[in-house]
This record gives C-alpha cells, sequence and structure tokens, in this order.
C-alpha cells in the first residue's frame, strides 16, 4: 500500500475514532429540563448511546492493531444505540446497574432500551440457558428492576424467547402437567405488569419471529401474559429475517389479537382461526403453484393478507397492538445454507454466517404499528457455541468452537459492519 494511501486511511480511522469521544458531548447538549410523564416511545424518541461500549472499545484496539479500516467501521457502529441486557445478579445489584444506565441517559436526555432476560429456566437449557432459581426469586427480581428505573425513561424488552419457547416446548418430558409453562406465562405477565406501573416505561413483550411460532398460536401466548397491560410486543431479538416480513408478521398478530378480544362476537376467544404466515383459509388451496400460503415465498402471503382483510378489516392504529422490530443484524436478511449440506437443524439463527447489520435504529419507521427498529441484539456478541447439529463441538461455517453466547467476537462484528446494509455511516 502506498504510503499516503496508508496515511488517508489512518486520519480516517483516527478521525472517526475520535467521534466516539463526541458522542456524550453531543448527546448532553440536547439536555433538557425533565417532560412530564408522556408516551416513552413518539417518531421524536432519541435513544441512549453508550459512549464506552463494546464496539467502541474496538475500535481503539483495531486501531491501536493498524487496522483502520475495521477502527472506522467500529467508530461508526459504536455512534448508534444498542440494547443493554440484564441477565444475572442479585436484586439489589441489578436495581443498581439499571439505575445506573437510566440516569446516564437522563443527564444527555437520551431514553434507554434495556433487555430483562432472567426468567427461569431460559431457552430450554440451550446456549443461552439460566435465569432466576424460582418464580418468587424472578419477581423480586423485577420488582428491584423497576425500582432501578423509578420515573425516569426506558424502554424495556421483556425476556426475548421467553413465551416463544415456553417449557412446554422444550420436549415431552420437561412439563407434563402444564404447571411450569402456567408459572413462566404468570410470570411474563407479572414482569409486564411491574415494570409497565412505571410512568415512563415503555414495555415489549418478545414474540419470537416471522417463521417460528404461527400467528394465531403467538397471538394466543401475548393474549395470556398480559399484553394489554403493556405498550407491544418485540420481534426478530437475535435474529436475521427481514425488517418487512417481520412488520407483517406483527400486523397479521395485532389484527389477530382484535379479532379475538375486540371483533366479531363468534370470534371471541378464537386466535386459533386467524391465518397465518403457513395456511390461509382464503387460499385456493388446491395444489395449484401459488395458491396455498408457503411460509418460504412471501409473495405467496397475499393468502393471509386477504383473510385479514376479509375479516379483520382495517381498525384503527391506535385499536391495535404496536411493536418493535430488532434490525440489528438482518440488513441481508436470513442466512440459508447449502441444500445437503446439514442432515440436522442447521440453526440459522445461531451466528449465521456471511450476515451485516440491519436498519439503524429509529422511532421514526413510517410504519404505523412498528414503534421502532432497535439494535435489542448486540452487533458482535455471539449466539453460543452453535455446532449445527453436527455431533461435535466444530461449528463448520467458521471451522472454530463459537464463542460462549454473550461472549464478544470482533471476527463476527467485524463481518457485520462490512456487510452493512445500507451501508454504515456516523450517527449524526
Amino acid at each position: 500500500m502506498k504510503p499516503r494511501s496508508l496515511r488517508r486511511r489512518a486520519t480516517a480511522a483516527i478521525a472517526a475514532v475520535a467521534a466516539i469521544a463526541a458522542l456524550t458531548a453531543t448527546q448532553a447538549q440536547a439536555q433538557t429540563q425533565a417532560a412530564p410523564a408522556q408516551d416513552v416511545v413518539t417518531p421524536a424518541t432519541k435513544f441512549y448511546v453508550d459512549p464506552h461500549s463494546k464496539a467502541a472499545g474496538q475500535a481503539l484496539v483495531d486501531l491501536r492493531n493498524g487496522d483502520f479500516a475495521n477502527a472506522a467501521n467500529m467508530a461508526r457502529l459504536a455512534s448508534w444505540p444498542q440494547a443493554d441486557w440484564f441477565t444475572e445478579g442479585t436484586p439489589a445489584e441489578v436495581r443498581v446497574e439499571v439505575n445506573r444506565l437510566v440516569r446516564k441517559a437522563r443527564w444527555v436526555d437520551r431514553t434507554p432500551v434495556l433487555v430483562a432476560y432472567n426468567v427461569p429456566g431460559r431457552d430450554c437449557t440451550q446456549y443461552s440457558s439460566g435465569g432466576a432459581a424460582s418464580s418468587a426469586a424472578y419477581r423480586q427480581w423485577i420488582d428491584a428492576f423497576a425500582a432501578g428505573i423509578g420515573d425516569d425513561k426506558a424502554v424495556v424488552v421483556v425476556e426475548p424467547d421467553g413465551l416463544a419457547l415456553l417449557p412446554k416446548d422444550c420436549g415431552p418430558t420437561v412439563d407434563p402437567t402444564g404447571e411450569l409453562t402456567a408459572t413462566r406465562i404468570a410470570d411474563l405477565e407479572y414482569a409486564v405488569r411491574t415494570l409497565k406501573a412505571k410512568p415512563r416505561t415503555a414495555v415489549y413483550l418478545d414474540a419470537g419471529n416471522v417463521l417460528w411460532r404461527s400467528v394465531g398460536d403467538m397471538a394466543q401466548r401475548l393474549l395470556d401474559a398480559g399484553i394489554e397491560h403493556s405498550d407491544g410486543f418485540a420481534l426478530n431479538v437475535s435474529n436475521t429475517h427481514p425488517t418487512d416480513h417481520n412488520a407483517r408478521y406483527g400486523t397479521w398478530i395485532a389484527k389477530c389479537m382484535w379479532f379475538a378480544t375486540e371483533g366479531p362476537e363468534y370470534a371471541r376467544g378464537h386466535a386459533d382461526w386467524c391465518a397465518t404466515q403457513y395456511y390461509s383459509p382464503a387460499a385456493p388451496n388446491d395444489g395449484a403453484p401459488g395458491n396455498a400460503v408457503d411460509s418460504a415465498d412471501p409473495t405467496t402471503w397475499r393468502w393471509t393478507d386477504a383473510w385479514f382483510d376479509q375479516n379483520v378489516g382495517t381498525p384503527a392504529t391506535d385499536a391495535l397492538h404496536h411493536f418493535v422490530i430488532d434490525t440489528s443484524r438482518n440488513g441481508l436478511g436470513a442466512w440459508t445454507p447449502e441444500p445437503g449440506k446439514y442432515t440436522g437443524d442447521p440453526e440459522i439463527w445461531c451466528n449465521a454466517p456471511g450476515r451485516g447489520l440491519g436498519a439503524r435504529p429509529t422511532a421514526d419507521t413510517g410504519v404505523p404499528l412498528v414503534d421502532a427498529y432497535l439494535w435489542i441484539k448486540i452487533p458482535g456478541e455471539s449466539d453460543g457455541s452453535c455446532t449445527r447439529n453436527t455431533g461435535g463441538t466444530i461449528d463448520p461455517e467458521y471451522g472454530i468452537v463459537d464463542p460462549p453466547a454473550g461472549t464478544w467476537w470482533a471476527d463476527q462484528v467485524h463481518s457485520l459492519a462490512r456487510n452493512a446494509a445500507p451501508r454504515l455511516t456516523f450517527n449524526r
């Protein structure tokens, strides 16, 4: 590389890294007198950026290593808001940690995004297993979490996968009586109610993603878990499905919940009647190509839209539950492995290779039911030591043992930033 080109890259990287240091000052300029209690998330909402994020630290590491291209990309990444996850600790510890974050955000008049992820038996003992020791312990932890927020502004995403992966879904021997599942649903409702009791907290209960639970199934789970006490639900957390696919799925769920609770009298209690991403009664379903819903072919989802048009119509936006979408890693959409490469589940969600950062975090989505695009999964944190169900410990896609869930992975975050769609720029 020519010396002049090297100097240009170094100068650009140093400038980008220096911009991280300006984040605190930039946010501080926006500080204003505290507003009275109001909707937490509006199109004008600005989310909190941590100037000491892992991406900011990676930018400095890359700069010291002379990796100017990646240093610049990490500085750009660090300028965008990301969620903070709370996954363990005593009630006293989580209260202090949550309060520390919301105070930092208050000082610069920004809204922090927090994730509560500590429900007992989370993740069916898989890569992100753990959680509180009991329902009673979890509720004490949630009480402390809410106390840490106090009267400050906050957005809380409640228990990723907690509702889509209930104990009854973990296997036939895990919850034969249904007691664990009933407790999980009650715990989630407790979390929603407790957090939403805070005057300036927006609460979104996780609802999986577009290619997981059917529309009616997820709608009923949300209703059972007290969605009416929340601001809505969250989709695509830690996943890579396209934003527009999740927006469509979320709209169907919102309409399905309305159909089963506020719609025609005959439909009350029947979320199971709703058309889904897998089947629609409005389709001919006669075996002809395109005449049935195929979850892998969004062009066939018109049949699901048709069912909702015929049976639900167009309820007012304010009458439907809203939602947020995690766009942290879905810029290039979901990963599809080569046909025949894996005989078992290829775990397309787990450290999916070749993905990119997606739409930038914003509360101004232009989509009536979508309150925000958020980076809920922290770009660069591993999903776990994925094996693609090969029976070994090596991830065939990377040729290594992937880092444990939640561990920072520099190579992955560099790839996500390079592949960002739209192209990664600095947050101004």
